[in-house]
């Protein structure tokens, strides 16, 4: 039997580094394996920081972000460097996640070499190639180029079903990102980090006080939804004075420039604009938040995790899961329902308990150990013993 089976996961964004460690760090617990991680630094800063915090170095950094780049131009060069490495490497499979440009470019090459994908997170679906764009195409497109999908739910594998995707080839697995969630708990318990941006202590000074988590970065709300994003929040913290609101902010200027120029000059006392976070002071402040209003997708994998009720400012959601098990409402990037929604969940405490109260649809933290298992199976069958 072939032994040290040689597997490429292909990464380049923060949430691809938080949904894959779990699996790496499995991955390097056997033998069997031979786990290469290659980084395409398609987010630099954000993925660095992950990577240190779960302490994985990679072996391979193709370092292709470059300033202001387009999906088109990012894609090109992931697609022509990764050809070079693997035709060098020749791994036996390569595992992608999830449904950024890295995801896609990594399937597509390893199509190209005749080699086995695993899909991490495959068979969200929005139904709507714009909604999330380009996150819908890319996921689709990795869709039809994998071999082993790891769908987290039954929903997901499901979709994948109706595409004519073969049933062998679908695992309902759970989704990695509770797996990286329990370990970054643990180490929070055992260490509580700083929170870069906010003054030293303030966070104690809080005890007792609530406090409304807020992360957007989603491209389809740049312009008049950020906007009324921005709009909404103030209007909540003119409302709530005893609630403090917290946002780091996104570092694309799409982001920050409506951000900076509605929120950043009133002056309010209870509204703090901070950097985005390193993983771990994120996890703290979303365990100590009191609800979360998010355009982010594993957010509403993980709050649930935690008893926190999560506000989509999306109109669709490629994670129906939440919405159904009553753990995330959407409310679109409309000021009318942001600010009706929160004070909601600020001032009805049933309400509040009805969202926090429910369990997680994503998983129980073995994930990985079950991704791991599947890969070790498939490449032990004949095609790929030697």
């Amino acid at each position: 039997m072939k032994r040290n089976f040689k597997v490429f996961l292909v990464l380049g964004t923060r949430p691809e580094a938080i949904k894959l460690a779990p699996v790496i760090l499995e991955l390097r617990k056997r033998c069997e394996f031979d786990c290469r991680v290659c980084v395409t630094a398609q987010h630099r800063e954000m993925l660095d920081q992950v990577l240190q915090v779960f302490d994985i170095v990679p072996d391979l950094d193709l370092n292709l972000m470059r300033p202001d780049q387009t999906l088109s131009g990012l894609t090109s060069r992931a697609i022509e460097t990764l050809d070079g490495v693997f035709a060098v490497e020749k791994p036996d499979l390569v595992l992608v996640q999830g449904d950024t440009a890295t995801c896609f470019s990594a399937a597509l090459t390893s199509f190209y070499h005749h080699i086995a994908v695993g899909h991490v997170e495959a068979g969200l679906r929005t139904g709507n190639l714009y909604s999330p764009w380009p996150e819908e195409a890319n996921r689709v497109l990795t869709s039809r180029l994998a071999t082993l999908h790891f769908a987290p739910t039954e929903v997901n594998s499901q979709n994948l079903l109706r595409e004519g995707i073969e049933p062998a080839k679908i695992f309902v697995t759970g989704n990695t990102v509770i797996d990286a969630l329990f370990i970054a708990l643990e180490k929070i318990k055992s260490s509580p980090p700083d929170i870069p941006g906010l003054p030293a202590g303030i966070t104690a000074s809080w005890n007792g006080v609530r406090m409304v988590l807020i992360t957007g970065h989603r491209r389809e709300n740049f312009g008049q939804g950020f906007e009324s994003i921005c709009q909404s929040i103030a209007e909540l913290a003119n409302r709530f004075a005893d609630v403090q609101f917290v946002y780091p902010v996104h570092l694309n200027p799409n982001v920050r420039e409506p951000v900076m120029k509605i929120l950043g000059s009133g002056g309010k006392g209870n509204i703090h604009l901070i950097d985005p976070l390193p993983y771990f002071p994120f996890i703290a402040m979303m365990h100590r938040s009191t609800l979360i209003l998010t355009d982010s997708g594993g957010i509403q994998e993980e709050a649930p995790s935690l008893g926190k009720p999560v506000l989509v400012m999306r109109d669709t959601t490629e994670r129906p899961e939440a919405v159904s098990a009553g753990t995330a409402r959407l409310v679109g990037t409309d000021f009318r329902r942001i600010v009706m929604e929160t004070s909601r969940l600020l001032t009805d405490k049933d309400s509040y308990d009805c969202m926090a109260g429910k369990t997680n649809p994503y998983g129980d933290g073995q994930t990985a150990n079950r991704i791991v298992r599947i890969c070790g199976e498939f490449l032990q069958t004949e095609k790929y013993s030697g």
